[in-house]
């Protein structure tokens, strides 16, 4: 049973940051609360993705779910959330990275069974063969599983639905799920359930982090620790790379589908995580604070003040400070509500850009020599609009200080960057970008600075979006993109109306040449 309303909201036109990925949730707790637990669980996850919401519920006779496009605060209200009865909830909060910002894109993905069993899937991370997994369901007779002429989605999310649901009414969603797992390729952490059962899936380079947490009357699953805080949940232990984990009324079991081959996301210490999140037991803001004194060591400048861009700057600015000697300070002041908006700026508001976001303390400006600290740079927009800015309200000097190294390949992984040719560092060395942005010095961490932070092993760790060394073998450029499963020409009512093929390749390729 799905629910929802089709507000579309709008991108937010002046983000030129790393576009997160997604989270997910999952709550098993008879006598608990559970949709409110995932509210909550998806709210401390709201970071890593702003298109969409959902949540479903069972109360081990039926699942409903009730997704929509937006933020979870504006997704769900109380009455939503006091209709969603059960012992059973499975969250998610939407970043796309497969397929378009649609109704039909939002999470959890749902299908019903043979035998009327219902399957509720989140997903965070990316498939690198989901052009194999979309000629299987083809293979099948167009999803035979749900009785729909064609899938009206086009995520590998529900792909991995429908593949696990035609299987599960003959051999059990356990089974099936088993079955499917090994055959999937890329990244991927899964929250998922019947009508009686949670599973959790992390896959075997275990890419993205997946926790288990435990509650006095239950269990949860969460993309971060610090979801597991804010709904009172105790670490019990990461999902281990290439483990499903089936969580039911007669306890907790793990099964392994394959084995661990860890290759973490560095980028997850970089920026996606939150930083009172711990990844591998490290403390994501203590792994910033000692990228920013690497930071320091490989590029020491004169300057009067260290200042961060927020928040995501902040904690590598307190460490170039502790490190450099120069004080610390706030020189930018961030609007914290300004974000994906259902209200389009005017062009007379769009031209403010980057004041939108960050506005300078001119009295604290004035005069210096500024060390400003940011996490990474993109395509160069936001670091060129804030020097200027500077610039305008009085500073003498800019120094540019990046906590991670150029960013100069995509990620095929579950984070959207755009494609190389977009990417400043993909055609620009360090001082061609530093006359790009206007800043009088420009330094980036290096990739053994970041890596000796993580206090992970090189080998354990994927940094393909720095050194285009990608862990996991990607197919022909024609069968990877963002809009692998749409079509080119959609027909009238906005369903394929041909074989669906790539628009672009690259995650978030198609939007960029529209964003400032």
């Amino acid at each position: 049973m799905l629910g929802s309303s089709r507000t579309q909201p709008e991108t937010d036109p002046i983000d030129d940051a790393p576009r997160e990925e997604c989270g997910v949730f999952g709550a098993w707790a008879p006598g608990e609360d559970v949709a409110k637990l995932a509210y909550y669980g998806l709210y401390a996850l709201q970071h890593r993705g702003q298109e969409a919401a959902g949540i479903a519920v069972s109360d081990g006779r039926r699942t409903v779910v009730f997704k929509d496009l937006g933020l979870v605060s504006q997704v769900f209200d109380e009455q939503t959330l006091s209709s969603l009865k059960g012992h059973l909830a499975i969250g998610h909060c939407r970043y796309s990275t497969t397929g378009s910002t649609t109704w039909e894109n939002a999470q959890p993905t749902f299908r019903t069974t043979a035998t009327g069993s219902g399957i509720a899937l989140g997903h965070n991370g990316n498939l690198v063969n989901t052009a194999e997994l979309r000629d299987e369901v083809a293979a099948l007779g167009a999803a035979p599983a749900s009785g729909r002429a064609r899938m009206q989605s086009s995520t590998d999310s529900d792909l991995i639905t429908e593949l696990m649901a035609g299987t599960a009414a003959d051999i059990g969603v356990e089974e099936a799920a088993m079955r499917l797992l090994p055959r999937l390729r890329g990244a991927f952490c899964l929250v998922f359930g019947d009508e009686q059962t949670l599973y959790a899936a992390r896959d075997r380079h275990g890419v993205h982090p997946l926790v288990l947490g435990r509650l006095e009357r239950g269990w949860v699953v969460a993309s971060e620790t610090a979801a597991l805080d804010i709904v009172g949940a105790s670490m019990v232990r990461e999902v281990e790379p290439g483990e499903l984990i089936a969580i039911d009324a007669e306890g907790i079991r793990s099964s392994r589908f394959a084995a661990p081959e860890p290759k973490g996301c560095v980028f997850e210490y970089v920026y996606l995580a939150r930083p009172d999140t711990a990844i591998s037991g490290r403390s994501v803001h203590a792994t910033r604070v000692d990228i920013g004194r690497r930071l320091a060591q490989e590029h020491p400048v004169e300057a009067d003040l260290v200042i961060p861009v927020p928040e995501s700057g902040t904690p590598a600015a307190i460490g170039y400070a502790q490190e450099s000697g120069v004080p610390y300070g706030q020189g930018l002041v961030k609007n914290g509500y300004v974000g994906r908006t259902f209200i389009q700026p005017s062009q007379t508001i769009r031209q403010l850009g980057i004041r939108l976001k960050l506005n300078p303390l001119r009295d604290v400006i004035r005069g210096k020599r500024l060390v400003v600290v940011d996490d990474s740079i993109v395509r160069g927009n936001t670091q060129r609009a804030l020097v200027r800015m500077l610039r305008e309200a009085g500073a003498l000097e800019v120094h540019v200080r990046i906590a991670s190294p150029p960013v100069r390949w995509p990620c095929f992984y579950g984070i959207d960057f755009a494609t190389r040719a977009e990417l400043v560092a993909g055609s620009l060395d360090t001082e061609g970008i530093r006359r790009s942005v206007g800043a009088d010095t420009l330094g980036y961490v290096s990739l053994d600075g970041l890596i000796a932070a993580s206090e992970q092993p090189r080998t354990r760790l994927c940094s393909a979006c720095f050194d285009g060394e990608y862990p996991i073998p990607l197919p022909d450029e024609a069968r990877l993109g963002k809009h692998l499963l749409e079509p080119v020409h959609p027909g009238a009512n906005g369903v394929a109306s041909g074989d669906a093929g790539p628009i672009s390749v690259g995650y978030g390729a198609a939007v960029v040449p529209d964003r400032p």
